[in-house]
């Protein structure tokens, strides 16, 4: 993103979809995303998206059918999911006036409760704790597929809990 806040309006710069079924990442979906608005200095310094590269990427509204595809009837899962939520949501409902409603999961969250011996829980520390290789970090697509590795990681951890169903999960998260 451009920034922390949509509200504040800064817009998505990349975004990246890894499906999961039974236990195996099956397909992908990303893409760099013109913003409307500059990218700050700080911001491509970190993720390495600069507003040359974005130029003629699609804009947020060009993708958002497909985004809304990609995330209907699934479960939302990122790394601090309320963020990414956060931007998601209000770029859909700028662009195609609705959100779909699906379960969202975070893995930040999942952490605490799973793996609650771990004093850090970002990715870099999860990806490190679970041996998980990150490639592109600080870029959607690489953030997505290690958090995606690290979602595996924890539920094979809820699983050896007896947790086997999303029901199980959200009472394990919010007790």
């Amino acid at each position: 993103t451009t920034g922390g806040s949509p509200q504040r309006g800064h817009r998505i710069t990349e975004i990246a979809v890894v499906e999961i079924q039974e236990g195996v990442i099956t397909e992908d979906f990303q893409t760099l995303v013109n913003p409307g608005r500059p990218i700050p200095p700080r911001i491509a310094q970190l993720t390495g998206i600069t507003d040359e590269m974005v130029e003629f990427a699609p804009f947020f509204e060009e993708i958002a059918e497909d985004l809304y595809d990609w995330l209907e009837d699934r479960i939302f899962v990122a790394h601090n999911a309320s963020f990414d939520w956060r931007f998601i949501s209000a770029q859909l409902g700028d662009a195609i006036g609705f959100v779909p409603q699906v379960p969202r999961l975070c893995t930040v969250q999942m952490a605490r409760r799973l793996v609650p011996a771990l004093t850090r829980r970002n990715l870099d520390s999860l990806t490190r704790h679970f041996s998980i290789p990150v490639h592109s970090r600080h870029r959607a697509f690489g953030d997505a597929l290690a958090t995606a590795r690290v979602l595996l990681r924890l539920l094979d951890e809820a699983g050896g809990r007896g947790i086997r169903d999303l029901t199980s999960l959200q009472h394990l998260l919010q007790g």
